[in-house]
C-alpha cells in the first residue's frame, strides 16, 4: 500500500510538471504561426505535437518566457495576439521577412528584456509604446524599413543596455533624452538620415563601449566630453556633414582618447 502511495504522489507530480501552458497562450503561438506562414518555416511546428517540442519555444513554469525563432523564414506579420504572452522576456525574429508595422499589444510585454527584429521589413515608425516596457535591456531594430524620427520615448528604458537602430530610413534629430540612458553600452544608429548635432547628452552616457552614428547628415563636431567616457572603444561618427570627417576607431579606448583633441577651440577628432 505504502509503495502504491509513493507511485501515485510521484504521478501526480509529474502531471503538474508537465501541464502545459494555458490555452490563451497556445492560441497566441499558433496565430503567430498562422500570420508568418509556418507552413514554410525552416524549422516547422508539429501542431498536433506538445508546445514543449515546438521549435525556438522556451517555457519555464507553464509559461511561454522565449520565442527564438530567427533565420527560420517567417514570412508575414506579427499578430495582435503575441501581446497574451505577457511572461515573454525575450523575442528574437531576426533573419526573417517579416512585414509590416508592430503591433501595439507588444505594449503588453512588461516583462521582456530582449526584442530582437532586425534584418526584416518591419515598415513605419518605431512605436512610442516600447518606452513601456520597463525591463527591456536589448532592442534591437537594425536593418528594415522604418521611417519617422527616434521616439523619445525610449529613454524610459533605464535598463537598456543595447539600442541598435541602424540602416533603417529615420529622420530627424537624435533626441538628446536618449542621455538618460545610464546602463546603455552599445547605441547604433548608422545608415539612417538624422541630422543636427551629437547631442551633448550623450555623453553622460557613463557605460558606453560603442557609438556608431556613421552614415547620416549629422552636423557640427564631436564634444571633448566623449574622451571622458572610461569605457568607450569603438567610436564610429564618419560620413556625415561634420565640420571634419572624424577617424573610426573600433575596440581600441586608448585610441578613442588620444585622437580626441581640440582644435580651433572646437573639439574634434584626428582626420584619418
Amino acid at each position: 500500500m505504502k509503495n502504491l502511495q509513493l507511485t501515485l504522489i510521484f504521478l501526480f507530480a509529474s502531471l503538474l510538471s508537465f501541464a502545459g501552458i494555458s490555452n490563451k497562450e497556445k492560441e497566441a503561438l499558433i496565430a503567430l504561426h498562422t500570420s508568418t506562414n509556418g507552413e514554410q518555416w525552416t524549422k516547422k511546428w508539429d501542431l498536433n505535437a506538445d508546445v514543449s517540442t515546438w521549435y525556438g519555444v522556451k517555457i519555464e513554469s507553464d509559461k511561454v518566457v522565449g520565442l527564438y525563432l530567427q533565420f527560420n523564414n517567417l514570412n508575414g506579420t506579427i499578430p495582435q495576439e503575441i501581446g497574451n504572452l505577457t511572461a515573454l522576456q525575450s523575442i528574437n525574429f531576426g533573419l526573417n521577412k517579416l512585414s509590416g508595422e508592430l503591433p501595439n499589444s507588444l505594449s503588453n510585454l512588461k516583462n521582456l528584456k530582449s526584442l530582437e527584429l532586425f534584418l526584416n521589413n518591419f515598415k513605419g515608425n518605431i512605436p512610442s509604446f516600447l518606452g513601456a516596457l520597463n525591463n527591456l535591456e536589448v532592442l534591437a531594430l537594425y536593418s528594415n524599413s522604418f521611417t519617422g524620427e527616434i521616439p523619445s520615448e525610449l529613454a524610459k528604458l533605464v535598463n537598456l543596455k543595447t539600442l541598435q537602430l541602424g540602416s533603417n530610413f529615420l529622420t530627424g534629430i537624435i533626441p538628446s533624452q536618449l542621455g538618460q540612458l545610464h546602463e546603455l553600452e552599445t547605441l547604433s544608429l548608422i545608415d539612417n538620415n538624422l541630422e543636427g548635432d551629437i547631442p551633448l547628452e550623450l555623453t553622460d552616457l557613463k557605460n558606453l563601449k560603442e557609438l556608431i552614428l556613421s552614415d547620416n547628415k549629422l552636423t557640427g563636431n564631436l564634444p571633448l566630453q566623449f574622451s571622458k567616457l572610461n569605457k568607450l572603444g569603438t567610436l564610429m561618427v564618419s560620413d556625415n556633414n561634420m565640420n571634419v570627417e572624424y577617424a573610426t576607431v573600433v575596440e581600441d579606448r586608448a585610441s578613442v582618447k588620444s585622437a580626441i583633441i581640440t582644435f580651433n577651440d572646437t573639439y574634434v577628432v584626428e582626420r584619418d
